[in-house]
Parts: structure tokens; C-alpha cells; sequence
């Protein structure tokens, strides 16, 4: 009598079919399989946050060991780009810790702002240019502005603290003064038959609302809130220009002007880029760049961490992990 063996080289027990016995072992197989590539997977997810972190923190001690060296004599510059305004690059909160870095770096010889910007906020131009009267007084440092493009209204504030301004003859520079804008669709509304039912707490709450009639009270009190504003536009660059500024009823209306007229009417001081003023006005011609900029390394973080951290979530539950 024959007896039928498993492929393990045991005897197949009673009854039980050989079809049956491969078709286990094919599914045992490719379950163990599964779970192999479901490691695997994970294993390399993982090991990506590893790696990116690693990058992360690699980038951010870099950076604070070039902090932390004493540096040669240079000039340092701190780039105002963009609209400026909270969140954005030429924010109060971007520039401030690079104006405390470039101050209180020994071998900065002097602070240049490199300005290239067509304004915006008021506020946040305010802090900045309070921020550079503070550091100069403690530090004993000149701050010079070079302007790029554009130099415009809270741009210009910012470029008012400097020392002296120095532009291209086609740059754009001025425009002080202060603007609200907004659009009002009552007439359209009237045309297409809409009524426009609003219920507010408080006779001011709606005011600037674009689906109602503008209201001449309201309307005199925003422009006396913007001639206070432009008013303490004015003090600033009074205060920051003071005898160079060749006052006239037009400087203050907001028109704008080319570097070259800037320097005719007082509004900068001489032409010269970045390059110019580092050589021949602080005689320091090496630049060391204290713009605060989003750190790779977290920018990388940010951009992959989060797909990354899901599917590595995914692949733990699906081999039986739970996080809490």
C-alpha cells in the first residue's frame, strides 16, 4: 500500500485532499508575503522621516554655527522684498531678528537695507522703522537703504530710518500717503432687482459694507483716521530726512518719482546699488546676506513630512500597530 507524503516530506493526513493542501499552502504563502511587503513598506517610510529630520536638524545647526562664529568685516544686508505685510517675507516678524543678528554681529561694519518693494502696510512699517532707530542708538551703527525697483509708500517709511538712500536713476521712490480702497455694487443691485437685507448690533458695524449706500458720516470719519495716519507718515520722514528734504506741496501727496528726482527733491541721497555702497560708502565689500529666509530643511519637512507621516500611519495599522 502506497502512502501519499506532503510536500514537507510528512505523511498528508487522512482524508484530506492534495488540491486542498496546496491551495492552503499557496494562500500561507502569499499572506506571508503581504506581511513582508507591509514591513518593507514601512521600514522606508520611516526611514524617510529619520532621514528628512536628520536634514532638519543638520541645517538648523549649520546655521546656528555660522551664527555663532565670528565673522570677518563686512556689510550686512537685510532684503525688503515684496508687499509688505504680517505673514509675508517683508513682515515685522521676518525682519526684526535679522536686523538684531546684523546689528549684533561685531564684523558688520554697517546695515544696508535692500529695498524692493511696493509698500503696504502701515503697522508693520512702523515696527520696523522704530526697531532700526533702537538698534542704531545701542549699537553705534550706520543703516543705509539701496533701493532696487521700487522704494513706495510703507516701503519708504521702512527706508526713512536709514542713514542715507541710495537709488538707481529709474527707480521708483515716494508715493506717501495713504490709501483704503473698496468696490460698492448698490447701482447693480438696483438693476438686477436684488434687495440686500443686513441686521447689525451697533450703527458702525457695516460701515464699508459693499451692498450698501456709503454713508457720509462714516465716510468723513475713515478719511480723518487716513490723514492721521498720513500725518504720522509725514513725522516720519521729517524726522528721517530732516534738512535734506526739499519740501513741496507735492512731496507729501503721494505721487512717486524716479531715483533721479528723489535725489533732486531730497528724498534719497546719491545713486549706487548694493555693490557701490559696500565698496565705497562702508568700505567693507564683502556682503553677508542676514535676510531671514524659511529654512530648506523645514520648508522639505513641511512639504513631504505630511504625506509621508500619513502613509507611514497607514502601513502601521495595516500590520497590526495602533498609535495612541
Amino acid at each position: 500500500m502506497n502512502e501519499d507524503f506532503n510536500a514537507t516530506g510528512t505523511p498528508r493526513p487522512a482524508g484530506v485532499p492534495w488540491e486542498r493542501e496546496a491551495i492552503e499552502k499557496l494562500l500561507f504563502a502569499q499572506l506571508k508575503e503581504q506581511r513582508a511587503a507591509r514591513r518593507w513598506r514601512l521600514f522606508f517610510r520611516f526611514a524617510w522621516l529619520l532621514v528628512i529630520g536628520a536634514f532638519v536638524w543638520l541645517a538648523i545647526k549649520a546655521e546656528g554655527m555660522a551664527t555663532n562664529q565670528v565673522s570677518t568685516p563686512h556689510t550686512a544686508v537685510i532684503a525688503v522684498s515684496g508687499t509688505i505685510a504680517a505673514g509675508a517675507e517683508a513682515s515685522a516678524e521676518n525682519v526684526l531678528p535679522a536686523l538684531k543678528s546684523a546689528f549684533e554681529d561685531q564684523g558688520a561694519q554697517a546695515v544696508v537695507l535692500l529695498i524692493n518693494s511696493p509698500g503696504g502696510s502701515p503697522v508693520q512699517a512702523g515696527i520696523i522703522n522704530d526697531e532700526i532707530h533702537r538698534l542704531k542708538a545701542l549699537h553705534n551703527k550706520k543703516v543705509y537703504a539701496v533701493v532696487e525697483e521700487t522704494c513706495a509708500s510703507a516701503a519708504y517709511y521702512i527706508a526713512a530710518a536709514a542713514d542715507d538712500i541710495y537709488v538707481d536713476k529709474a527707480s521708483l521712490v515716494g508715493s506717501i500717503g495713504v490709501l483704503m480702497d473698496g468696490f460698492g455694487f448698490t447701482g447693480l443691485m438696483d438693476k438686477l432687482g436684488i434687495e440686500r437685507r443686513l441686521m447689525t448690533a451697533g450703527q458702525n458695524k457695516a460701515m464699508l459694507d459693499p451692498f450698501s449706500p456709503q454713508d457720509p458720516a462714516q465716510k468723513a470719519y475713515l478719511q480723518s483716521m487716513l490723514e492721521e495716519i498720513h500725518q504720522q507718515f509725514i513725522a516720519v520722514v521729517k524726522k528721517g530726512r530732516g534738512d535734506r528734504l526739499k519740501e513741496s506741496p507735492d512731496t507729501f501727496s503721494g505721487l512717486v518719482w524716479s531715483g533721479q528726482q528723489a535725489v533732486n527733491i531730497g528724498l534719497a541721497d546719491g545713486l549706487g546699488n548694493l555693490d557701490h555702497v559696500a565698496r565705497e560708502v562702508v568700505k567693507a565689500e564683502e556682503i553677508v546676506d542676514y535676510t531671514q529666509r524659511e529654512n530648506l530643511g523645514l520648508r522639505l519637512a513641511r512639504r513631504f513630512g505630511a504625506s509621508i507621516g500619513e502613509g507611514a500611519f497607514r502601513a502601521a495599522q495595516s500590520a497590526g500597530l495602533q498609535l495612541r
